[in-house]
């Protein structure tokens, strides 16, 4: 049994991987903070694209650190041992990308940064806020319903 803080930073988690991913473009078909064997929560986020990319790397990237970067940005802490899942197809997308360890360490660095600064956003934080609520309330959200609270956020509180 989760107790409720750990059910509110498993909904932040997903709630922060749902919103990076619409804003960056990415359809969500559903979120989820019922936990099965493998994970506590998933976000699940289709492959088409509302918005051209101008690098898909970077954004499948960005959308698996923002579950990590909003975790953070709610508890004041990073939880890294609970995006272990997470920051290993970081890594493996890193490598994809860079020649050496250094350069990897590099460009985890300036996407960790870029996802940092797109949470703190108004729009985008609110949110993660909004998306984050609704999960602790109902457990599982639609895509559709991730959408509609984003773009609320976004007319409320600003763009990104």
């Amino acid at each position: 049994m989760t107790s409720p803080e750990s059910t509110s930073i498993t909904a932040y988690h997903e709630a922060g991987h749902a919103v990076v991913a619409l804003a960056l473009g990415r359809p969500v078909e559903k979120v989820t903070i019922v936990p099965n064997s493998k994970r506590l929560g998933l976000c699940k986020v289709t492959k088409g694209r509302f918005r051209p990319s101008a690098d898909p790397l970077e954004t499948e990237v960005m959308i698996l650190l923002a579950g990590l970067v909003a975790e953070a940005r709610y508890t004041g802490r990073f939880g890294w041992g609970g995006a272990q899942q997470d920051l290993r197809q970081v890594r493996a997308y890193a490598l994809q990308r860079a020649g050496s360890q250094s350069q990897v360490e590099k460009l985890e660095r300036r996407l960790m940064d870029k996802t940092e600064h797109l949470l703190t956003q108004p729009g985008i934080w609110f949110a993660i806020e909004r998306i984050a609520t609704e999960l602790v309330a109902k457990t599982e959200i639609s895509g559709r319903a991730a959408r509609q609270f984003f773009e609320e956020a976004l007319q409320q509180h600003g763009s990104k």
